[in-house]
């Protein structure tokens, strides 16, 4: 039976940098990329626990095995991934239902996988259901960015109920910004934040 849960421990921590490695873009084919999706950052232990102590990821575990994760990452932790922060910076200059992103209280998906074992039976809809359980009283929306050719990644997200804000192209590639809103922002005015 497969538990959808918190990360507790550096046991379960070190299962998703297993995860992790087995699906990151550059340890796959062409072929596997295109069909079953990718993650892009590689992350290690230290940056995980950091993460994880803001704001616990969530994973799906079988018995003693990490099924599948979302990390979670919170404004607090921009710094804690280096690479990241140019993201932070592309979500301050952008807006939400007419609202500056930098003035709401947000939850960036850090990354999302699925073990291949494990893939096709709902895990996806089951996590992201378990991760807006538990933050959506406290942010406001999650956001993140994905890799236009991550057709897989994109349209799973869109299912469960994320919206594509801004579309834009780094050195490497090209980036879809995605928001899953929580609560109605479009009543906000700027002093409400």
């Amino acid at each position: 039976m497969i538990q959808i849960k918190s990360a507790e421990n550096e046991s379960e921590l070190k299962g998703i940098l297993e995860l992790q490695e087995a699906n990151l873009f550059q340890n796959l084919s062409p072929i596997e990329k295109s069909e079953q999706g990718f993650v892009t950052v590689k992350h290690s232990l230290e940056q995980l626990t950091a993460m994880n102590e803001l704001a616990a990821h969530v994973i799906a575990k079988d018995g003693d095995q990490v099924a599948g994760y979302i990390l979670a990452m919170t404004k607090a932790s921009r710094a804690v991934i280096p690479v990241l922060v140019p993201m932070f910076e592309q979500f301050d200059q952008l807006k939400v239902d007419g609202q500056p992103i930098s003035a709401l209280d947000y939850l960036v998906i850090g990354q999302i996988c699925v073990g291949k074992n494990y893939r096709g039976q709902g895990l996806f809809d089951q996590m992201y259901a378990e991760y807006r359980k538990k933050f959506s009283g406290k942010y406001e929306f999650g956001i993140t960015e994905i890799a236009t050719s991550n057709l897989r990644s994109l349209n799973a997200h869109h299912r469960v109920g994320f919206e594509t804000i801004h579309i834009f192209r780094d050195t490497i590639q090209e980036w879809a910004i995605v928001v899953w809103k929580w609560k109605d922002l479009s009543g906000r005015s700027d002093k409400d934040s």
